[in-house]
């Protein structure tokens, strides 16, 4: 897998967050393969994420439409999605990523997938 220091790090996730939860809405699997594209472009090609118009530019090139997306980044129904996720997050204890939540365990850092795919194996400790 590709990686590539970002010159520019960290950088705010608004825009690729809300692109997230606009797509989802239409088709969550379009969804979860933009996550994809947007990590990416930002871990291997050093693209700056955080700019509307590269989040337009990464949606589009997964076949969203840029000119339906690039104005929903400015909705309030979507800003306001992307608030209560964040919301809903922080009320879990959610403070890092990946942190993943398994029949209420939670597991922070990708040092610790290998204990979530253990826990799915056999249910728990």
């Amino acid at each position: 897998m590709p990686f590539r220091l970002p010159t520019r790090f960290p950088v705010a996730a608004t825009a690729p967050s809300r692109a997230f939860y606009w797509v989802g809405d239409l088709d969550p699997a379009l969804a979860r393969k933009l996550a994809r594209a947007m990590f990416h472009a930002y871990f291997a090609e050093d693209r700056d994420i955080s700019d509307p118009d590269v989040t337009a530019t990464v949606a589009a090139g997964l076949g969203v439409d840029r000119k339906e997306l690039a104005p929903a980044l400015n909705e309030a129904s979507v800003k306001e999605r992307l608030r209560t996720e964040v919301d809903a997050a922080i009320a879990r204890g959610v403070f890092g990523s990946p942190y993943i939540v398994v029949d209420g365990e939670p597991f922070w850092g990708s040092d610790r997938l290998g204990q979530v795919e253990r826990w799915m194996q056999t249910g728990g400790w």
